[in-house]
């Protein structure tokens, strides 16, 4: 029977409402498309499109789903009397499920974490995998995305539920259990799991995994591992699994006794810090973050992920902090008495490996919609999201007269000042025909960009270079992946990130500028979307800086002892090192081959002609330089806080043994925080 055929008249599972006879892939597509999110009274599609790449593993199965579903099938609820309804649309055309074709699978993930995090985790993307490699292959953007507290749904294939032969093409065999699989790799990345063995099981499983990706508090990689079989499997599904539903985003307040605890240590504080994480820009707390310093005037240092929560040049804002952050901001962090995270998970960049709140009385307060990360460095947790929480506090501090000395404000914008005049100094390109280093790339990016612009990275050097310099304009200018900081996140996240931003389908509309930066060693990694990118002339503005090899690796190589050792990309030397001359490697000729337009830039002028051409282009365009290593002028200002890379204890060369004594001495500031 048809998807659009006449439902049956029951069925054991729905004795008295009608049916529809499905697959199991083609009942989830269509259920998928009938999810929404509500927030603010904002309502959209939660599962708004689905990668894939088919094999064997969900070719037949989700693959002949999505054929149909292309076109609007499986339409609206079919009724009794066989009639379609589209709920006052077209029929179908409300419920098309979108499909969209990767080259890697681990880059289809990227692509859809980067589309979330646009989207503000109101809306996700599926990946769908067949089983053996392409399973596995989502392994390492499942756990970007949990990591992140990003959404996306995994649908990878799997090994036949009835087992007619055992084992089957790809099938991992394991002698003590009949079943495990390969996509039993996905459980500890993933915040919610299931195998559905039997069609009837994927109702609750479907309801679940909605549940999960909509939730603020619990959201990340979703998967539902799909036996092959069971994907093409029929069964006569109640009509009530594909009603629309809204799926409402909470916004929780505070508990009372926590928000007075709250209050009391705010009005204590002499010398506050504020650390915006990624959950002010989840909650789109911005604004109400900067009403709160504006009645307070409490400084805001930002996460990597945070950064953006205040533009660059707002008072209060002291930029980055922690072990890439600012001067400004690592200073006043050793001196705080009490610091407010808001959204943020006080990762080891963020703590500086708990060296960096020096202060010895300083306490703690945690605004977080997790009590998991609320509650961490012995903190006073307010538990709420962040919008809801920092405008409870701002309605609970008003009228109670407090606000930072005047002296430490003046003291941190003066900070702040010093520190601009240190930016400058790094962005100050040289002759127009000298080769520019990478400060200097970004240095005259930043002369170019609007607030219009999103700029996207993920490793190697860029990361610090951007968290401690880059002039954040807007709420969602800065989009660095540092929570997994996974190389070859970059091009497909940018994919992503056009795809929220509508610049699919309309090539005639005006679009954000969107840039995916990336070093020679992050670009070797995952170059396959440019395909993508070419594939739905999507004008993603690729920014390619060959240094040669791993460059931050190679930084922190040499800090521990390690000699920069296999972090070039060179030719072995006699001795059968790698000092030789830089391998003949032609990045811009690649990217080239895979369809993009490329503009190669050797000096300052080319590279500002270059960037300016590119970022009016309305197709996809490369921007390929070749780096020179920075002097002591034009270099970015050294690490401002330390970072624990252990040094080995016992050695014989002279490196490491001088680098375990800055180790020691480093490591000997470090506290816990009780």
């Amino acid at each position: 029977m048809s998807p659009t055929s006449p439902a049956s008249p029951a069925s054991p599972g729905n004795p008295h409402g009608a049916t529809r006879r499905l697959t199991t892939a083609q009942a989830l597509v269509a259920f998928l498309a009938r999810q929404y999110t509500e927030r603010d009274g904002r309502r959209q599609r939660l599962i708004s499109a689905t990668w894939g790449i088919f094999g064997h593993g969900n070719v037949a199965g989700i693959g002949q789903a999505l054929v149909e579903a292309a076109s609007g099938g499986p339409a609206g609820p079919t009724h009794g009397n066989g009639a379609t309804q589209g709920n006052g649309h077209t029929p179908g055309l409300a419920h098309r499920m979108p499909y969209l074709q990767g080259r890697n699978e681990q880059a289809m993930v990227h692509a859809a974490v980067g589309y979330a995090r646009q989207a503000g985790r109101l809306s996700a993307h599926a990946v769908t995998t067949s089983i053996g490699p392409g399973a596995t292959n989502l392994v390492t953007g499942a756990a970007l995305a949990t990591i992140n507290r990003l959404p996306v749904l995994l649908l990878p294939g799997d090994t036949f539920a009835t087992r007619p032969a055992d084992p089957v093409l790809q099938q991992l065999e394991v002698p003590y259990a009949g079943d495990v699989s390969v996509n039993d790799c996905l459980r500890p990345v993933s915040r919610y799991f299931d195998r559905i063995t039997r069609p009837e099981a994927l109702i609750p499983a479907a309801l679940q995994a909605m549940r999960v990706l909509a939730d603020p508090a619990e959201t990340g990689a979703v998967t539902l591992a799909l036996p092959q079989d069971v994907q093409a499997e029929a069964y006569d599904w109640p009509e009530e699994f594909f009603a629309e539903r809204d799926w409402h985003i909470r916004r929780p307040g505070p508990d009372t006794a926590e928000l007075e605890a709250a209050v009391r240590a705010v009005r204590s504080a002499r010398r506050p810090l504020i650390v915006a994480g990624g959950g002010v820009r989840h909650s789109g707390a911005e604004e109400t973050l900067a009403a709160f310093t504006a009645a307070t005037r409490i400084p805001v240092a930002s996460t990597q992920a945070g950064k953006g929560a205040l533009r660059h040049d707002h008072p209060a804002d002291v930029g980055g902090i922690g072990h890439t952050g600012t001067a400004t901001a690592d200073e006043l962090a050793r001196t705080a008495d009490l610091v407010i995270g808001v959204g943020t998970r006080f990762s080891d960049f963020t703590t500086a490996s708990g060296t960096l709140f020096a202060g010895p009385a300083v306490r703690f307060l945690h605004l977080n919609i997790t009590a998991f990360d609320a509650h961490k460095l012995a903190a006073l947790p307010l538990v709420a999201d962040a919008r809801a929480g920092l405008e409870a506090l701002t309605t609970a501090l008003a009228g109670r007269g407090y606000r930072v000395d005047p002296a430490y404000e003046t003291e941190y914008t003066g900070a702040k000042e010093v520190w601009e005049e240190r930016v400058e100094a790094s962005f100050a390109a040289p002759a127009p025909t000298a080769r520019p280093t990478q400060t200097q790339v970004l240095g005259l990016l930043d002369a170019l960009v609007t607030e219009d612009d999103i700029l996207i990275n993920a490793a190697g050097s860029l990361p610090g270079d951007l968290h401690k310099l880059w002039r954040t304009r807007s709420r969602d200018q800065y989009h660095v992946e540092y929570g997994y900081s996974c190389m070859g996140y970059e091009i497909p996240a940018a994919i992503g990130v056009l795809l929220a931003t509508g610049a699919h389908g309309h090539p005639d509309r005006p679009h954000r500028p969107v840039w995916a930066l990336v070093g020679d060693g992050t670009y070797l990694m995952n170059p396959t979307e440019i395909v993508t990118a070419v594939q739905e002339n999507l004008p993603l503005k690729l920014l390619i800086l060959q240094n040669h090899g791993y460059a931050s690796i190679g930084g922190l190589s040499e800090s521990v002892g390690a000699e920069r050792f296999g972090t070039a990309y060179r030719h072995r030397d006699a001795d059968g090192g790698f000092t030789g001359p830089p391998l003949p490697v032609d990045l811009a000729a690649n990217a080239a081959s895979l369809g993009m337009r490329v503009l190669r830039a050797t000096t300052v002028d080319d590279l500002r002609k270059a960037l300016t051409e590119a970022r009016d282009a309305q197709g996809p365009t490369c921007v390929y330089v070749e780096t020179e290593t920075p002097d002591t002028v034009s270099g970015p200002p050294p690490a401002q806080a330390w970072w624990d890379v252990p040094v080995a204890e016992t050695a014989s060369r002279p490196a490491a043994v001088k680098a375990r004594e800055e180790y020691d001495r480093q490591v000997a500031a470090r506290r816990r925080h009780l």
